[in-house]
C-alpha cells in the first residue's frame, strides 16, 4: 500500500455527475475494503479548501467530463504537490478536445474517420461532397453526451442544436459500420479488449449506463489477429496522446479490417457496467485488485 489515507474525487460539477457519483462511491467501498483510509469528497467550486480539509496523502480521481477529466484538476492537484491517478494536465487536456485529439492521433499514423468541424455561429450547413450518415459530437464532453447519429439533412440540424447545448464546437465525423470494440490500457499494460453489441442505434449515453442496454462480449467476437491489431493500436494511442495510470481507446473494426479510433478516456468509468473493471477481471484481477492497483499508481506529473 503506496497510499494509507486516499481521498476519492467524485461527483462535481458537469453533465456527468450521476454517473461519477455512482463509480466513486464503488471506488472509495473498495479502497476501504483493501485497508485504506478513504476521504470522500464530493467536488465542488470550493475544491482547494476541501483538499486543504480532508489532508490526504493522493487522489483518487473518479470525475468525468468537465472540470474533472479535463486538466483542471489536475492542474490544481500538482499545484498543491497531491499525488493523483490517472493521465496529467496535459494529456487531460488534450483528451477531452476530441478535436486536437484527432489532430495527434493523424499526425501519430492513427486512423479516424473523416470530419470537420463546426462552430458556434459558424456555417451549419453540410459542406458539399459530404455524404450522411455523420456522427455528430460536442468537442468537449464524454460519455456520448450530446452525441447522435444524423441519417438526414434535418437530423443533422437538430442534431447540432442539441450538441451546442453542450459544446461550442462541434467535430462531424463520417459514420463507420462495424463492430466496436474498446481496449483497456494500465500504465504499459495492455489488459485486453471488449466488444460493445449496444441495444440502441450505437454506444450511447443510456446504452453506456444503463443495465441490459448492452451486450459486453469478452474477449470481442473477432480473431485472435484481429483482437492483437486493436489492443497494439489502442497503446499506441496511449502513448500518442502521453497518457499515464488507467485509460480506455474505444474503436471501430470495419468489415475489411480497418481500425478507426472513436476516442481515448483518461478517466475511465468505474461503475457496475463499466468496461475496464470488467476487462480486468477477465485478465485475473478483480475490482478491488484494480482499484487499488489504480491508487498505487498515483503520482504528480510536473
Amino acid at each position: 500500500m503506496k497510499y494509507k489515507r486516499i481521498g476519492v474525487l467524485y461527483g462535481g460539477i458537469s453533465r456527468e455527475r450521476e454517473v461519477s457519483l455512482a463509480g466513486g462511491r464503488a471506488v472509495a467501498d473498495a479502497l476501504e475494503r483493501t485497508g485504506h483510509q478513504v476521504v470522500r469528497i464530493d467536488v465542488t467550486h470550493q475544491l482547494d479548501k476541501q483538499l486543504r480539509d480532508a489532508a490526504i496523502d493522493a487522489a483518487f480521481i473518479v470525475l468525468h467530463g468537465r472540470h474533472g477529466e479535463d486538466g483542471t484538476v489536475q492542474g490544481m492537484l500538482e499545484m498543491m504537490q497531491i499525488p493523483y491517478t490517472g493521465s496529467g494536465v496535459l494529456a487531460s487536456a488534450l483528451a477531452i478536445d476530441k478535436v486536437q485529439t484527432r489532430r495527434v492521433l493523424q499526425n501519430s499514423g492513427i486512423r479516424v474517420a473523416g470530419g470537420f468541424v463546426v462552430v458556434e455561429g459558424g456555417d451549419n450547413q453540410l459542406p458539399d461532397g459530404v455524404s450522411l450518415p455523420v456522427v455528430v459530437k460536442p468537442a468537449e464532453e464524454g460519455s456520448s453526451v450530446g452525441v447522435s447519429i444524423a441519417r438526414t439533412a434535418s437530423e443533422y440540424q437538430l442534431a447540432l442544436t442539441e450538441a451546442f447545448k453542450c459544446s461550442r464546437r462541434i467535430l462531424v465525423e463520417e459514420f463507420v459500420a462495424g463492430k466496436e470494440v474498446q481496449v483497456a490500457v494500465l500504465d504499459d499494460q495492455v489488459l485486453g479488449a471488449v466488444e460493445i453489441e449496444p441495444h440502441n442505434e450505437f454506444y450511447d449515453y443510456d446504452a453506456k449506463y444503463t443495465p441490459g442496454a448492452s451486450t459486453h462480449h469478452i474477449p470481442p467476437r473477432i480473431t485472435d489477429a484481429q483482437t492483437d491489431a486493436v489492443c497494439k493500436e489502442g497503446k499506441k494511442v496511449f502513448d500518442a496522446i502521453g497518457c499515464s495510470g488507467a485509460a480506455r481507446v474505444d474503436f471501430i473494426l470495419t468489415p475489411s479490417n480497418e481500425i478507426f479510433c472513436l476516442e481515448i478516456n483518461t478517466i475511465p468509468g468505474m461503475t457496475p457496467t463499466s468496461l475496464l473493471p470488467e476487462i480486468a477481471a477477465h485478465a485475473g484481477t478483480d475490482f478491488e485488485q484494480l482499484v487499488a492497483l489504480i491508487a498505487d499508481h498515483a503520482k504528480l506529473h510536473i
